[in-house]
């Protein structure tokens, strides 16, 4: 499946914030949205990095409660993997388990155009499974 198909089903929208917000404005972010990545952008359009729960878990680690106080931009990834609408979710899942990472914004025309996380792509990939199955199952038993 491309990633443009993906993405018509699950939808676009991205859940962003600023370099210069808290590290607390990312964790209710990440709360309010239900998500565990946020992109981060000045303009939601072009990607400056991209922000989890990992990586405040990290910071935590390192510095205990204080973190919270510190900018997104200092504990966010700065080195952010993308895919386009025209890739596919095999390929995406291949880099995603590689790279170690979960969360993959997508980029169309330079712009950031939606984001997919790998229980996107796990969740694509067992309909697909089912589906096969259901296939076959009705082939045998038509016989």
């Amino acid at each position: 499946m491309l990633i443009s198909t993906l993405l018509a089903n699950k939808g676009s929208a991205v859940a962003t914030i600023r370099g210069d917000a808290t590290v607390a404005d990312a964790v209710e972010e990440l709360s309010r949205h239900h998500v565990g990545a946020l992109v981060v952008s000045d303009d939601g359009q072009k990607i400056d990095g991209i922000v989890s729960e990992r990586d405040v878990v990290r910071k935590m680690s390192e510095c205990g409660g204080a973190v919270v106080s510190e900018l997104v931009s200092s504990i966010m990834s700065s080195t952010v993997y993308t895919c386009s609408p025209a890739d596919d979710t095999e390929t995406l899942m291949r880099t995603m388990t590689e790279r170690r990472i979960r969360h993959v914004p997508v980029v169309d025309g330079g712009r950031l155009a939606g984001i997919v996380s790998i229980g996107d792509v796990v969740k694509d990939r067992i309909e697909e499974l089912e589906k096969n199955r259901t296939e076959l199952i009705e082939y045998i038993t038509a016989r």
